[in-house]
């Protein structure tokens, strides 16, 4: 199965709850339900003890507004990127979100997330 043959009305039923889920758990700095949708490439892949600094000191990660834009899917290869305006309860500006989906074990996992 191959994510980029789904809607983007299927695709956004999964990810919009996972971006939600990210947002909540990064501000409550609850790193083992922020990382329960990795993909299992991307869990090999982390550092642990970054990731753990960020949720530790990042103004930024901790501090994320609920409301956030969609702006689009991008598909590529076996994946979906959906892109997201986002915002800080205490930073001014905005933020670029990115969720990289696709299915591993035929499951839809999260491949990448970041705010830039």
């Amino acid at each position: 199965m191959n994510i980029i043959e789904h809607t983007d009305d299927e695709i956004l039923a999964v990810a919009h709850p996972m971006w939600n889920d990210l947002i909540e758990f990064s501000n409550k700095g609850q790193y083992g339900k922020f990382i329960r949708k990795f993909s299992y490439d991307l869990l090999l892949g982390l550092n642990e003890v970054e990731l753990g600094k960020q949720f530790a000191k990042s103004e930024l990660a901790r501090n994320l507004s609920d409301k956030w834009d969609y702006f689009g899917i991008i598909r590529r290869g076996e994946h979906v990127t959906v892109l997201y305006r986002i915002r800080s309860t205490v930073k001014e500006g905005e933020w670029l979100g990115r969720l990289v989906l696709g299915y591993e074990k035929g499951e839809i996992r999260i491949f990448a997330a970041s705010i830039f």
